[in-house]
């Protein structure tokens, strides 16, 4: 079984210091900013979707 991928840094502040969390294989706490977080992955874009670098929402 491979491990999985560990988020490099808070989406919040920014700090490295990333420890994983109690209650969950996707929760992760910032020794930072002292958040908790979950990281998922949502899924992959549909064949002919935005172009690389647009805004998803539509909004330019």
């Amino acid at each position: 079984m491979s491990e999985r991928a560990a988020p490099a840094y808070c989406p919040y502040c920014g700090d490295e210091d990333l420890r994983p969390e109690e209650g969950g294989h996707r929760r992760w706490s910032c020794r930072g900013c002292r958040r908790v977080f979950e990281v998922s992955f949502v899924g992959l874009l549909a064949p002919g979707g935005p172009p690389s670098g647009s805004d998803i929402r539509g909004e330019d």
